[in-house]
């Protein structure tokens, strides 16, 4: 089934539907600036709609990776490589993505995190005996670097419940 032509709008068309995507998402400036492109009859108009946007203070990288970070450490516990590699994803600049990780890890007990990382993936299973087994062991390291956390505190918090865990150095690294 052949998909249906996209009607490109004008320079009011485009504001009302960055205003109505910003309504439902946040987005950063590289979002919206993909998504206007595709819809504008004429490209100059992306750049004025653009910057009117971030004048009036509807559109700021900065704002949205601070609350990102915050949000994916508050309530999903993941570690700091995650969050940098999740914000470049939806294309925030580096600098201002390792900045607002940095803001909203500092004073972060990261052994701690993943502990409750830990408790919360692994809800209502005795750690001790799951990660006994090798094979899940190395799912468990596996699962917490995927998470973003550090090798060296995933590792010192797998010794807690299992010996082998000092093998897990010489494990491939995926990430």
């Amino acid at each position: 089934m052949p998909s249906r032509p996209t009607k490109l709008l004008d320079r009011e068309g485009l504001m009302n539907y960055a205003a109505r995507a910003l309504t439902s998402r946040a987005l950063s400036l590289n979002e919206l600036r993909d998504r206007l492109k595709r819809r504008a009859s004429r490209q100059e108009d992306v750049t004025e709609v653009l910057a009117r946007l971030k004048e009036a203070g509807f559109l700021n990288d900065r704002k949205l990776a601070d609350s990102f970070a915050n949000w994916r450490r508050e309530n999903q516990g993941l570690g700091k490589a995650r969050v940098v590699h999740d914000l470049m994803a939806r294309r925030i600049a580096p600098a201002v993505a390792k900045q607002a990780v940095e803001t909203a890890y500092s004073g972060v007990d990261e052994v701690a995190l993943i502990e409750t990382f830990l408790a919360r993936k692994y809800r209502g299973k005795n750690l001790a005996s799951l990660l006994g087994e090798k094979k899940h062991l190395a799912s468990a390291f596996r699962r917490l670097r995927g998470a973003g956390f550090s090798a060296g505190n995933s590792i010192r918090v797998l010794k807690r419940y299992a010996a082998e865990a000092d093998q897990l150095e010489e494990m491939p690294d995926e990430n």
